[in-house]
């Protein structure tokens, strides 16, 4: 008997005309670390009394389709969860490479269908209305880059077959993954280099609002963004007052988290107006000295919205 293992696992995502609905085609396939993306339905105690010490069946409560997937942050597959964060991006150039750039502020988000699929079973899950609630990574010396971003789905449709992966005349589209790593990473403040950052930490979230109304069938009627928050951590080896003055004078700055490929591709996240608390300096022993920075970032005025995020690549469109 075959055994589900993550090895084999796959998963596909395309974006809907009509929330709710999974396309009948158009899926890319997806590369992805790790994915708790599903649905639970937990079960209610009989409260009931008069039939003995025994309790009676249990009640299903509501269903709650949701979860989390870790991706590589890539030249091209990440920018499918960039237009699920902040909507279309406006691309400019006549070939490659390509510029296709997010902003934020955006009233509306566009939905996904996401197919995981475990063939060895077989068990494919179909997670429709998909929208984006969260999108997070680090910054650091070493190790594997990834993010994750956080789901919020109206349902799941478990079946036996594949609705992405097994279409004949349109199989999920692919491409070359092209990884940035963290030794491809730099930070900029105000336009210059940002000297002595040991981490940093950004997350970018869009507070969507479940609209739960009642159903037959138990699912949302929609996931709606509310005020969004970008917020973030950035931990300094302590060499100059530099920020430590931006904090106490409660000025914001301009911080860039960029990264870049030896062939041209890269991806950089502007965040046009980041505010500083003032940290706390503690002397924790012989060994240097650290600060701690949780940043917040609001709308600039002159370019009226939060940040933006610009991936160049190979790719037309989005």
């Amino acid at each position: 008997m075959a055994r589900a293992q993550g090895a084999r696992a796959q998963m596909a995502l395309a974006f809907e005309t009509t929330y709710g609905t999974p396309p009948t085609s158009g899926y890319t396939r997806m590369p992805f670390a790790s994915a708790t993306l599903g649905a639970e339905q937990p079960l209610l105690n009989s409260e009931l009394l008069g039939y003995g010490r025994d309790p009676l069946a249990p009640i299903k409560d509501a269903l709650t389709a949701d979860g989390n997937v870790v991706v590589p942050i890539d030249a091209q597959a990440f920018g499918f969860w960039l237009k699920a964060a902040f909507g279309n991006p406006t691309t400019t150039g006549a070939e490659a490479p390509y510029s296709h750039e997010f902003q934020s502020g955006a009233w509306v988000l566009p939905s996904m269908s996401i197919e995981t699929g475990m063939p060895e079973v077989p068990r494919y899950a179909m997670y429709a209305g998909c929208v984006l609630d969260t999108l997070n990574w680090q910054m650091q010396r070493s190790g594997l880059l990834t993010a994750t971003a956080s789901l919020v789905a109206q349902g799941e449709t478990i079946g036996t077959t594949t609705a992405a992966f097994g279409a004949p005349t349109e199989p999920p589209a692919t491409f070359d993954l092209q990884r940035f790593g963290h030794f491809n990473g730099s930070i900029k403040r105000n336009g210059t280099a940002l000297g002595n950052v040991v981490s940093a930490e950004i997350t970018y979230a869009n507070n969507l609002d479940r609209i739960e109304t009642i159903r037959a069938d138990g699912r949302i009627d929609g996931a709606d963004p509310s005020i969004a928050a970008l917020t973030g951590r950035i931990e300094v080896r302590f060499a100059d007052q530099t920020l430590v003055t931006q904090a106490i004078n409660g000025d914001p700055c301009a911080m860039e988290f960029a990264y870049v490929l030896p062939s041209g591709e890269s991806f950089t996240f502007v965040v046009h107006a980041v505010y500083l608390p003032r940290p706390r300096i503690e002397i924790a022993g012989p060994q240097g000295v650290q600060a701690t920075f949780d940043w917040q970032a609001a709308r600039d005025e002159v370019l009226e919205r939060m940040c933006t995020a610009t991936l160049i690549n190979g790719r037309e469109a989005y």
